[in-house]
């Protein structure tokens, strides 16, 4: 250790040889600049992990409670908000129209600003929505809260899994992608039994002028997760691997040393770790002098503050680059593949959503038809059901518009109204856990044209359910093979595409499958007015058009990525 100092006294008496030595001493440095890869790799896994897994929980119920929460509203507050069958679906569907107007921008913004900012500001906003939409008097200001949930919620549903990613080494990433999955299909089972035991109240709680009744209570409750998601992130540093590609290594380094100190407890300045590299995704700097600094230079800490002046430059040309970077997907060899995948997508989530936010009405109508017709003979089949949901709701809308005083809107809601929900929901849980196992087993492409096939049969088969015991072992059939198929798209999708296009391909194809979804839940209401066998009819040939297309899909099992 005592070589590396000598030519430092001799630099004030002779400016040429120190500099001679200095460039020979360079090469065997110990102290090599290192990547992102092992500096998380350094920094190990342990009590940081596991509190930022923890923190995850609500954050992905928050995502979850703003997508479904309207279906299982609906029921309770179609009386207070005098809804119609359109109304319904509007209100079921708006989130998604939020979510598809935001999706450019939070992606722009998470590119530039940071992940930890914008979950921070997206769950914080979220709140907000939720609790304006529990305070609703009526039905156009609950669309227009949850139309801004959607549009803030766009961001952290997508920047969540960015997050977590990044603060992960290699070792621990996929295994942790699952356990948020897991925890996305335990939010949705929280969920029905949340409804179970707040809904079915008959609560009448004045707050200033306003009238608050149970639905609204449910809506408030779930603003919970947001604010706790919007609370926890505070304490958590930025992404790393953000901080590095802008050029600030300095915090970068900050938040490797605070990640080390949590899962090692030893200090922070025993991080093995000293110097981070300069991956700053710029091929060549030109500064003002006119020399060329090669993108690949070794920067140390202490000067990376040096660089976000010219970080400056690179955020001027990020549209330019977002631009170059779309270029490809509309040339040939991936133009038709893209359109093939956005359609898809499309297709699937069109069924899968509209008759996942459907079935809590379903269910409802279900529970209230066989309290009202106890004792009698009549089959409660499908097609009873829907006849008895379209007459009731329009004959007690039409009465609410005539003001007419003997005419009263009742709802009966129960906590058994929600118990299928609940067994739907659980079998998608299983069907969640069971899909990575059968994925690696068939393989991608064969699963999902299987599942599509299932869900498309188990569609146009509710038609013949003559029992809520055969409706709920449909609904739970076809909920689980959707959502099998939904996540096999993606994963498809990603073995289809080279990594250059992964990230904007996916985030296409979620904008297609969330219009899907949109157009879905409008069309479903309406031509349940047309009888029992057009809005399931519409949903299986989605599902079984997703097949035909899966089927065909150019893709080998368990293909090497690109």
């Amino acid at each position: 250790m005592g070589e590396p100092r000598e030519p430092e006294p001799a630099e004030s008496g002779d400016s040429k040889l120190p500099k001679i030595a200095e460039q020979q001493e360079d090469p065997p440095q110990k102290d090599a600049a290192a990547d992102f890869e092992t500096a998380i790799d350094a920094a190990g896994f342990g009590m940081f992990n596991i509190l930022l897994l923890v923190a995850a929980v609500p954050a992905a119920m928050g995502t979850v409670y703003e997508t479904s929460t309207m279906s299982y509203i609906l029921p309770s507050a179609e009386c207070d908000l005098k809804l119609s069958l359109l109304d319904k679906g509007i209100l079921n569907a708006i989130t998604y129209a939020g979510m598809i107007s935001s999706a450019i921008l939070w992606g722009y913004l998470a590119d530039t600003k940071g992940r930890r900012k914008l979950l921070i500001v997206g769950y914080a906003v979220d709140t907000l929505c939720v609790l304006g939409g529990a305070l609703s008097q009526n039905r156009i200001q609950l669309m227009v809260f949850k139309y801004l949930g959607g549009f803030c919620m766009s961001g952290p549903f997508a920047v969540l899994m960015t997050y977590l990613t990044e603060l992960h080494g290699r070792k621990h990433r996929q295994r942790i992608m699952m356990m948020v999955g897991i925890m996305f299909s335990i939010a949705t089972l929280t969920l029905p039994g949340l409804a179970m035991v707040i809904l079915p109240q008959t609560w009448n709680l004045r707050l200033w002028n306003l009238t608050l009744t149970s639905w609204q209570v449910f809506v408030a409750i779930t603003a919970v997760p947001s604010f706790l998601s919007f609370v926890l992130f505070f304490f958590f540093p930025e992404s790393p691997k953000f901080l590095m590609s802008k050029g600030r290594n300095r915090e970068a380094m900050a938040a490797f040393k605070f990640m080390y100190h949590l899962n090692s407890r030893k200090p922070k300045d025993s991080f093995p770790i000293k110097l981070l590299a300069n991956e700053v995704i710029v091929p060549e700097k030109r500064h003002k002098k006119g020399e060329v600094v090669p993108a690949e230079f070794k920067i140390p800490i202490e000067s990376a503050e040096t660089q976000d002046p010219e970080c400056q430059d690179a955020k001027k040309s990020s549209l330019r680059s977002g631009f170059t970077q779309l270029r490809p997907l509309f040339t040939k060899p991936y133009l038709g593949l893209s359109l093939w995948v956005y359609l898809l997508n499309f297709c699937v989530l069109l069924g899968q959503n509209t008759f996942r936010l459907w079935l809590p009405q379903l269910f409802a109508s279900i529970n209230e038809y066989e309290l009202l017709k106890e004792g009698q003979s009549d089959s409660t089949s499908i097609c009873n059901i829907l006849e008895f949901s379209v007459n009731r709701t329009q004959s007690q809308l039409e009465a609410a518009l005539r003001r007419d005083p003997n005419a009263e809107c009742v709802v009966n809601i129960t906590a058994s109204t929600y118990t299928n929900n609940l067994i739907v929901a659980a079998a998608g849980l299983v069907a969640y856990m069971l899909a990575g196992f059968l994925v690696n087993l068939v393989g991608v492409k064969r699963i999902m044209t299987l599942g599509l096939f299932a869900a498309g049969c188990c569609s146009i088969g509710m038609y013949w359910s003559s029992s809520a015991v055969s409706t709920v072992a449909i609904a739970s059939l076809f909920v689980t093979m959707g959502s099998i198929s939904a996540t096999s798209v993606i994963s498809a999708s990603v073995n289809l595409f080279p990594t250059s296009l992964r990230t904007m391909i996916v985030s296409l194809e979620m904008m297609f499958g969330r219009l899907g979804s949109l157009l879905g839940n409008i069309f479903f209401p309406a031509l349940m007015g047309l009888g029992c066998v057009p809005p399931f009819f519409m949903i299986s040939s989605f599902m079984l058009a997703g097949c035909l297309l899966a089927a065909f899909l150019p893709l080998k099992n368990k293909a090497a990525l690109k």
